[in-house]
């Protein structure tokens, strides 16, 4: 760079130079160092022609300047008398004007009187040498004598030098200067016009003012061009060389001007001779061209310097343009390697299995692939850098780091691919000799499992079993782990905590299957000994081995059975507390070593989340004050176009309102977490209510994006970017929010991962679930405002939970067949929304446009009141299907989803929703009767004594048992009730069921009453629909009402009465006999009660399976006096008091279906 520097101020210089020796040679040319004088200046005064230069010449070469007969030659102003002598006498060459100049002076027509004072003035105000003077007397005869005699007695008078003679004529004259020399009017032949010279010596005084200006402008342009900064991107430095061209152009465009200038007057000066070869030039045109030669001449001589240094110059910058395409291409292909990098970087696993390995190699291999073109793109940077170097670049400097990080970053590439190749390599060797040893370990285990033990009892058998464990035995070299240390040596690099501990476990597993060998061999030579008395067989259970000799592909970590259990477990018996205590002091200081670790980098996450908090509140504050404030502003309206005018809240929406949430709340509180970073989801937790504030940014953000589309190439945005020094447009800034909200996420992830085990990890877990739902919320509000076409308010719909695209068929009651055969096998692309209180219907339409005007329209069709909905969630045939169905399945809707995920989610989201409804329902019954209650009068009536509604309650639950029972007990499903369509018997064989209905409680937006519906065996069968034991809403609904119908009892504390006897408790002394009262305390891990029997006051503890045999559907002593007779009653009003408001509430969504 610096020897660029120099060589361009070299040649800057030289550029001056040769610009400064035109200019100086031009003005000597022209004589204007020794008198700037041009003709144009006086232009006026030797227009007057008292006095001229016709080219004439003497016998020595001395130049002829004639005074012709000028009548006011007395009146002229001596300063124009003084400079036009002083032009005429500058305009021969200096050798000329040296010798000294002839003066012809005609006084003929003239007074004696007038001569002597004309002679006077001419011998006092002539400037150059004077060589003879010659004067022409008057023709009158006495003026004639009078001046004869006057001149020879004052001759002394007139102060010359030279000799003046006095002629009579004309003849006289031109025995002094030849004819030729001589103009027409003093009797020569010489070819002179004053206008003509005139003109002629005012074209080239002006032709060499033209070529002094060239050289001036050049050298202007060449300091500008040397003096300008290089910029340091692509486009401006473009748009400097086609500037700097386009002006070097116009230079070269003004030098053809003045050369076309200089040959036309050198072809005015040569045009005599040209039309008449014979004809010769005077010594003054002779003159004249050679004047107007040397300056073009010098033109030519400006031109070849401008051109040598601008060829330099536009090197200059064409190197430059490439330097700069080199820098961005570099900043985009070292962008590239990073991300390739990191990618690369995360291949740290190194497998639990070799189909897991091999997977990780295929993923390698296919990363590799991929990643290629960057790391070609990389490598063919780097040669154009080295060209650059080699072709003597003026920005050698820069480039040579550059190239030697991309030949570093592609050779570390390579390199560490290949090594992470060798790992994975040596990891798959390692996974294979582990599975060898198991699959090893698996037969040796099944094989001793599968010999007959009455058969080894005989000296043969036991011989022939010794001799197939040797056999098995003998297979062991080529299977087995013999050393562990050398393994761990071997294999010491990729050896991780868990790949180690997966190693010590297999051979923990050799060792004990190869113990259990020498057990069964020492048993078996005892028995191929002579017995000398018979020994009582014992044999395995063989239920007890249930491993094939060909264990399934898939090897997990999970390794031995329950045979292999129980004998690893006597081998380590005699290892014990040894273990544990190495086990202790081995990872005593690693786990303190990981702890420090994690807290270096929770500290790295909190100082990131702080940092880039800080810059995005700065950044904020930078667009509302040099943008927003400023179309506030009045001297910047004049920027501002009319249609933008009142727009501030369109293009910049809540930015407000988000950046005082940040710098007033958010930021101030995560500063209180530096130091305790693993707390920090607090934070996040405590103001999660105030980021609800981004979804009403991100729906304003379409509206925002269209007006700065309209109004990108505003100056009033340019204006402000200019001031503010930004390089990125305000569009950049105006998508921080919807940058950040989603960063946060990625942050909370990152601070999660490393404090999985402290105080605030649940925290961190709840705000990380909290921030996705946001996310989740902003992009599902994005696509309901595009939904067109709904005429009521979406916002009573309730919160928008779910949307996506499906596949969807219907089944309608009412409708030709034709159609509803269509519509059975050809599907509709639906968009489904899913709110609180409807599910909507959609088309989905794509649009035309760009950026946010490109996001696709929703279309809608029609909704269902969630009132009246019910879900199927398995459909037959297909596991991506479920249906919802509507008044009774007078309509039905086949939903396929894109995947089963997809629909879990979605049903599981149909479920929470119907499930509300039940309860709301519930609560409000509830509070019915107990308004209904309280308002009864206080004198209780036998009807109404608790008794008599126990026992009316009581009768009524039976009474709803027995209805069940009646159902073959396959399952309960909730169902609205319509009793105005009427409804057959439930076990009639045309109405059975054949799916697991759900639908959600009507209240509070209307009821229709409640029903339980049988279903087929058929039906149970084929669809995973809702049963009581499965489905929150059945299962809560079946308690209250008694159980029944198949449902699983729900254990509770409280006493009841044993129905069977039971003696295999945990404890062995703890027994229950029937009849007893027992008392359940608590419910503890494993499924285990601990239970007291008030019979006989011991206490222990019970499995939950085993206790609901012993109390079979009794009751808790103090629930069937209070608790399930309030249920029960609780249960009937609800439905009764729901059907009665069925009607009035029915209606609430009837405008929704469409």
């Amino acid at each position: 760079m610096r020897c660029w520097l120099k060589i361009e101020e070299m040649a800057l210089e030289e550029l001056m130079q040769r610009l400064n020796a035109v200019s100086q040679c031009t003005d000597e040319i022209m004589h204007q160092d020794i008198i700037p004088l041009y003709a144009a200046d006086i232009q006026d005064q030797l227009k007057k022609q008292f006095a001229y230069l016709s080219g004439g010449r003497g016998g020595d070469g001395c130049p002829v300047i004639t005074f012709p007969d000028y009548p006011a030659f007395s009146e002229i102003p001596e300063k124009e008398f003084q400079n036009v002598l002083t032009y005429l006498t500058s305009i021969p060459s200096l050798r000329d004007a040296g010798i000294g100049f002839i003066l012809v002076i005609d006084r003929r027509q003239d007074k004696w009187t007038s001569v002597k004072a004309s002679i006077l003035r001419i011998a006092a105000s002539f400037p150059g040498n004077l060589q003879l003077v010659l004067v022409l007397r008057p023709t009158g005869f006495f003026h004639r004598a009078l001046s004869d005699i006057a001149f020879k007695f004052n001759k002394d008078e007139f102060k010359m030098k030279v000799p003046i003679i006095m002629l009579g004529s004309v003849s006289e004259l031109q025995g002094y200067i030849d004819k030729t020399q001589l103009t027409e009017d003093l009797g020569g032949t010489l070819d002179y016009c004053h206008n003509r010279w005139l003109s002629r010596r005012t074209a080239i005084e002006g032709f060499a003012q033209k070529v002094k200006q060239t050289a001036q402008i050049l050298q202007s342009f060449g300091t500008e061009l040397a003096e300008t900064e290089l910029p340091n991107d692509v486009q401006s430095t473009s748009s400097l060389l086609a500037t700097h061209t386009e002006k070097k152009d116009k230079m070269k465009e003004d030098i053809r001007l003045a050369v076309e200038q200089g040959d036309d007057i050198l072809g005015s000066i040569t045009k005599p001779v040209t039309e008449n070869p014979e004809y010769k030039l005077n010594q003054d045109q002779l003159d004249n061209q050679t004047t107007v030669e040397r300056l073009l001449a010098q033109l030519h001589e400006t031109e070849a310097a401008f051109d040598e240094f601008w060829i330099k110059h536009q090197q200059k910058l064409e190197q430059c343009l490439r330097l700069r395409n080199f820098e961005q291409n570099f900043r985009e292909v070292k962008a590239a390697l990073d991300i390739v990098s990191e990618r690369l970087s995360a291949f740290t696993d190194v497998g639990n299995s070799c189909s897991h390995v091999e997977h990780i190699l295929k993923d390698l291999a296919n990363f590799e692939e991929k990643s290629c073109e960057t790391i070609a793109k990389a490598r063919m940077l780097a040669s154009e850098g080295d060209a650059f170097i080699q072709s003597n670049h003026y920005a050698v400097d820069s480039i040579i780091p550059k190239c030697s990080e991309l030949h570093h970053l592609c050779d570390g590439f390579t390199t560490e691919t290949e090594r992470r190749r060798n790992l994975l390599n040596k990891s798959l060797e390692l996974h294979g000799l582990l599975e060898k040893s198991m699959r090893w370990c698996d037969e040796g285990i099944y094989l001793l499992a599968s010999q007959p033990v009455d058969k080894c009892q005989s000296q043969d058998g036991a011989e022939s079993a010794l001799h197939e464990i040797e056999k098995f035995l003998d297979t062991g070299a080529g299977n087995k782990i013999k050393e562990l240390n050398k393994i761990y040596r071997e294999y010491a690099h990729i050896l991780n905590e868990d790949l180690k501990e997966h190693v010590q476990k297999v051979f923990q597993k050799q060792e004990s299957m190869e113990e259990m060998f020498q057990k069964r061999q020492v048993s078996l030579k005892k028995l191929a000994a002579k017995q000398t008395r018979p020994v009582q067989p014992v044999a395995p259970r063989p239920e007890a081995f249930v491993k094939s000799p060909c264990p399934s592909p898939g090897l997990q970590r999970e390794y031995v059975s329950n045979s292999e259990s129980s004998a690893l477990r006597r081998v380590n018996c005699r290892r014990g507390k040894s273990e544990m205590t190495e086990l202790h002091q081995s990872r005593g200081g690693s786990t303190m070593d990981d702890e420090e670790n994690l807290a270096v980098l929770r500290q790295h996450v909190i100082n990131e989340l702080i940092e880039t908090e800080r810059a995005y509140v700065e950044e904020l504050l930078c667009v509302l004050e040099g943008y927003a404030a400023e179309m506030d502003n009045p001297l910047m309206a004049h920027l501002i176009s009319p249609e933008l005018q009142n727009k501030k809240d369109i293009l910049f929406g809540n930015m407000e309102e988000i950046y005082h949430f940040h710098n007033r709340i958010f930021l101030r509180e995560l500063e209180n977490y530096v130091e305790y970073p693993e707390l920090v989801g607090r934070c996040f937790l405590d103001q999660m209510e105030d980021f609800q504030i981004y979804e009403k940014y991100c729906q304003n953000k379409p509206r925002s994006e269209s007006l700065w589309r309209q109004f990108s190439d505003s100056v009033f945005f340019q204006e402000c970017q200019r001031k503010l020094d930004h390089k990125l447009s305000l569009d950049s800034y105006l998508l921080k929010p919807v940058q950040r909200i989603t960063k946060y996420q990625l942050l909370l992830k990152e601070m999660l991962k490393y404090s999985k085990n402290c105080e605030g990890a649940e925290d961190l877990q709840e705000a990380l679930t909290s921030i996705l739902g946001i996310l989740k919320a902003v992009n599902d509000s994005m696509h309901q405002i595009a939904i067109t076409g709904y005429d009521g308010n979406l916002n009573e719909l309730g919160k928008l939970l779910m949307q996506g695209s499906f596949n969807v068929w219907t089944d309608h009651k009412k409708g030709h067949s034709k159609v509803k055969d269509l519509a059975r096998f050809k599907p509709m692309q639906r968009h489904l929304f899913l709110h609180e209180k409807a599910v909507l219907f959609c088309k989905k339409r794509e649009e035309n446009g760009e950026g946010y005007e490109k996001a696709p329209s929703y279309s809608y069709k029609h909704s269902l009141n969630m009132a009246a909905v019910g879900i199927t969630e398995n459909v037959k045939g297909d596991a991506k299907k479920f249906e919802i169905w509507y008044n009774a399945r007078e309509e039905v809707y086949i939903i396929q989803a894109p995947t089963p995920e997809v629909k879990a989610t979605w049903v599981n989201e149909i479920r929470k929703v119907l499930t509300s409804q039940l309860q709301a329902c519930r609560e409000a019954s509830q509070h019915r009767t107990l308004e209904q209650t309280q308002s009864l009068p206080l004198p209780a009536s036998s009807c109404t004594s608790p008794s008599r509604n126990h026992i009316r309650n009581t009768k009524k639950m039976e009474e709803r048992k027995a209805d069940l029972a009646s159902l073959e007990g396959y399952g309960t499903t909730i169902a609205p009730k319509y009793p105005e369509k009427g409804k057959a018997s439930p076990t009639s064989p045309d109405k059975k069921a054949k799916r697991h209905e759900v639908v959600s409680d009507p209240a509070p937006f209307g009821l229709r009453g409640w029903a339980k519906t049988s279903h087929s065996l058929d039906a149970s069968e084929e669809n995973d629909g809702w049963s009581s034991a499965e489905d929150p809403l059945n299962s809560s609904d079946a308690e209250e009402e008694g159980g029944g119908g198949g449902g699983e009892m729900k254990l509770t504390p409280g006493k009841y009465t044993v129905v069977t006897d039971y003696e295999k408790g945990v404890s062995e002394e703890f027994t229950v006999k029937s009849g007893d009262l027992v008392q359940l305390i608590r419910e503890g891990e494993d499924g285990l009660w601990y239970v007291k029997n008030l019979s006989t006051g011991r206490e222990g503890w019970i499995p939950a399976n085993n206790l609901l045999m012993l109390i079979g559907n009794s009751k808790s002593a103090q629930s069937l006096s209070s608790s399930e007779s309030g249920t029960a009653s609780s249960t009937l009003s609800t439905s009764s008091s729901c059907s009665d408001s069925c009607n009035a509430s029915s209606t609430s969504f009837s405008d929704i279906k469409g």
